[in-house]
């Protein structure tokens, strides 16, 4: 029996190289009672990053002015440092995915040459599709292209506004498409390729190799049995603290789009500590959603959210100006296409504006979130071929990101060009840049505003109790040593310091502490996924095709 197996995962059917280890899952675990909880931990992983991050927590919490310091300070000189960096990362992820595609590996069977996949067509897409939406879309979706149109002004393009309100008609259309472009240049090609490059790796030496299911096992073709010492517990610690930042930052940013909406909509007031309130009762439910098992919580809840979510694209969509949402979507695919390489490019830029307050940051973002989302992709793609697999992952969610985007991004664009000196879009991102409550404004300016933005605060809570709910299972089944069974209270310790993470980083600077965090992890992490690219392609090599 295989280690995956003994972790719970399928045997590979078929022809297949399967890695030879001593290593045995849960060996290094300490099992039974730690305090009042049955815990089953792995030793190393589990100490270091848990005492690290409770450390964290109540540093920030004891000295929060210093803390706050700290965080103003590293954002910018990370951005502007490291820019370089992320932009080439990136840029090496997308072409390892593209290469992989057209290459001979393609044909290599997640799974064995005779696996089926797990899920039919229908129902593997409706996952991808799961992965794609979040928190992100929601704060971001509306923002975004407004902000890229009127003041980013990515690549020099000139914006349609002057300094009164007034319309610049020459500049508008090339606003419009350049607005969509940058948008789309985030949340396309780029961003799905890292989370690809991470489930494939998952997948590859868990159903493939017979591996545990946790990112160290993805270097044994490069360290060997070191992976299960201290060179795999570094790697599974960073994979860790990326995960948990990376959902913090989420969280935090979910908290305040719905103290925004609920402001908006019921009066409720502004401010840290409606936020703190949130952050706790939301955490609480999700905790709720963690005693309920996968099948009774995270599983019905993403049902149900990506139902509404649904609806309410369909609503905006067809009650906004629909030829025009649809023509601006085309075009703007268009102008990413052409711009592609312009906007990957991290030398001789001017529009430092958008490179680091944009682009170096999400993709910090996104790498921080490559493990969770990572292992969601790959425990649904086992039966898939390589090329398959990259391609899917690749075009799937970027679509459904791209069409969120271009329909509320779009909408919002149009409210502010018909009529600049009333749209409370305007006000809220262009004159008054007011992140949390941009969605909120656009939805103001379309029929059933009140009913419309009560859904949009409800999906925003269950995306963070969604998000928290799979992101302690994917810390718990790495501070396992690999286990995807292990108790329930360890899900329940990380839920609990996911939400205390939050916290602490809005009580430490607000976005500016958020971003600082998870561009700081992000950074080393980003080593390890290019480490990592090796370790497929010399994984891949190894497969019978």
């Amino acid at each position: 029996m295989t280690n995956a197996e003994e972790a719970g995962i399928p045997a590979p059917e078929g022809d297949t190289e399967i890695i030879e280890t001593d290593y045995e899952i849960g060996q290094d675990n300490v099992e039974g009672q730690v305090g009042p909880f049955g815990f089953d931990v792995h030793n190393p992983v589990f100490l270091v990053s848990g005492l690290c991050i409770v450390a964290f927590v109540f540093y920030a919490l004891a000295l929060p002015e210093q803390a706050a310091s700290i965080f103003g300070w590293l954002r910018p000189w990370l951005t502007s440092t490291f820019d370089w960096f992320f932009l080439g990362a990136a840029n090496i992820f997308v072409l390892f995915c593209l290469f992989l595609i057209v290459s001979p590996w393609g044909k290599v069977r997640l799974g064995g040459q005779d696996a089926e996949p797990d899920f039919s067509y229908r129902g593997w897409f409706a996952m991808l599709f799961a992965a794609g939406m979040g928190i992100g879309l929601m704060f971001f979706g509306v923002l975004e292209p407004v902000y890229h149109m009127a003041v980013s002004q990515p690549l020099g393009t000139p914006s349609p506004l002057d300094g009164s309100g007034n319309i610049i008609a020459e500049n508008v259309e090339q606003a419009k498409a350049m607005a969509l472009a940058a948008t789309i240049y985030h949340w396309g090609l780029h961003p799905w390729a890292i989370y690809a490059i991470v489930a494939l790796a998952l997948a590859l030496f868990s159903f493939n190799k017979g591996l545990p299911l946790t990112i160290r096992s993805a270097f044994h073709p490069i360290f060997g049995d070191r992976i299960w010492g201290w060179t795999g517990h570094i790697i599974d610690i960073l994979a860790v603290f990326a995960t948990l930042f990376g959902l913090a930052t989420s969280l935090g940013f979910g908290a305040q789009q719905a103290n925004a909406g609920l402001h908006h909509v019921f009066g409720v007031p502004i401010g840290t500590p409606v936020q703190i309130i949130l952050i706790t009762i939301i955490t609480a439910v999700a905790l709720f959603s963690v005693l309920r098992g996968l099948d009774g919580g995270v599983k019905m809840l993403s049902e149900i959210n990506m139902g509404i979510a649904a609806l309410l694209l369909l609503f905006v969509l067809f009650v906004g100006p629909t030829l025009m949402i649809l023509t601006d979507f085309g075009e703007g695919l268009v102008a990413y296409v052409e711009d592609l390489v312009p906007l990957s490019n991290p030398f001789g830029r001017t529009d430092m504006d958008y490179l680091h307050g944009w682009t170096t940051f999400y993709w910090a973002w996104w790498i921080s979130w490559s493990p969770f989302v990572g292992m969601f992709i790959a425990r649904v793609s086992r039966g898939r071929t390589v090329r398959e697999f990259i391609t899917c992952v690749l075009l799937i969610p970027s679509l459904v990101c791209v069409l969120w985007m271009a329909v509320f991004g779009g909408v919002a664009i149009d409210q502010v060009l018909t009529d600049p000196l009333t749209s409370a879009v305007k006000d809220n991102v262009i004159d008054n840049y007011n992140p949390p409550l941009s969605l909120f404004a656009m939805l103001e300016g379309l029929p059933f505003s009140s009913i419309t933005s009560v859904i949009a605060i409800v999906l925003v809570i269950v995306f963070f109790v969604t998000s928290s709910d799979s992101g302690s299972l994917v810390i718990d089944t790495i501070t396992a040593g690999g286990k995807i069974d292990a108790p329930v209270p360890q899900r329940v310790f990380w839920a609990t310091f996911e939400g205390a993470v939050a916290i602490v980083l809005l009580v430490g600077g607000g976005l500016t502490a958020l971003q600082a965090m998870v561009i700081s992890t992000g950074l080393p992490f980003a080593v390890v996924l290019l480490v990592m690219c090796y370790a497929v392609y010399k994984g891949l090599s190894s497969e019978p095709r």
